[in-house]
């Protein structure tokens, strides 16, 4: 069995997370310099990697340039791959539904989510998706944007060595993603220790009341909700 070591997950905001695994940083879905609620800009960021799970601006806005300057690898849809390479990023790994891939601290496979995608430039970006994550003996599950779907079940079941979720990231904006409702159904599925939300009150149409929602996650004893703001973070022991 893997040995569990603490990881370390920070939001910057909307859905932006640094994930340190010990064994490098992952960044995922840089959208940093344009977010009307980020707590840090994309010059600030030094990481290993990049996972994005869509094309959309909003999760990519800030990937080019920073895969730039630190040179590192970029993991997504093989057609946002095609896309990078074309703005000059030259470590861009493209993959599909299904596939894993190594990545610093572990592995990574993407699952699916239900969802547009469509590069800031109108490009077609391939099929949206999740990131189960396994990094530092903790499995974390990134869900993107995506509504509820039943599959949620199978990615949330136990291991081969019997270890449920450690996290599950959920957008619980609603209009553009899943909203509260539908998100308390998607822990019921996932059947994760714990849970953060995202993608949530960065304008009006997505605002939420996450105490609200944190309360019924709490009521209903499905997982343990975690509340932070920008630039906090959150340590799995």
């Amino acid at each position: 069995m893997e040995k569990s070591m603490a990881v370390t997950i920070t939001w910057t905001g909307h859905a932006t997370f640094l994930v340190d695994t010990v064994g490098g940083v992952l960044l995922i879905d840089p959208f940093l310099d344009e977010c009307p609620t980020s707590a840090l800009n994309a010059s600030d960021i030094d990481c290993d990697a990049i996972l994005l799970t869509h094309g959309h601006f909003d999760h990519t806005a800030d990937v080019v340039a920073i895969a730039k300057r630190l040179k590192c690898p970029v993991f997504c849809a093989f057609e946002i791959a095609e896309w990078l390479n074309k703005q000059g990023v030259d470590g861009a790994v493209g993959m599909n539904l299904g596939g894993m891939t190594n990545v610093p601290g572990g592995v990574a496979k993407m699952e699916m989510a239900h969802h547009s995608s469509s590069l800031p430039d109108g490009t077609y970006g391939g099929s949206a998706a999740s990131w189960l994550l396994e990094v530092g003996g903790k499995r974390i599950f990134v869900a993107g944007d995506t509504c509820l779907f039943a599959d949620m079940e199978r990615i949330g079941r136990v291991d081969s060595q019997g270890r449920r979720l450690d996290l599950a990231v959920l957008p619980i904006g609603d209009m553009f993603t899943m909203g509260p409702d539908d998100s308390l159904e998607a822990i019921r599925l996932l059947k994760p220790f714990a849970v953060l939300p995202c993608h949530y009150g960065t304008w009006p149409p997505i605002e939420q009341d996450v105490e609200m929602w944190a309360s019924r996650v709490r009521d209903e004893g499905i997982a343990s909700p975690h509340v932070i703001v920008p630039g906090d973070s959150v340590t799995l022991d």
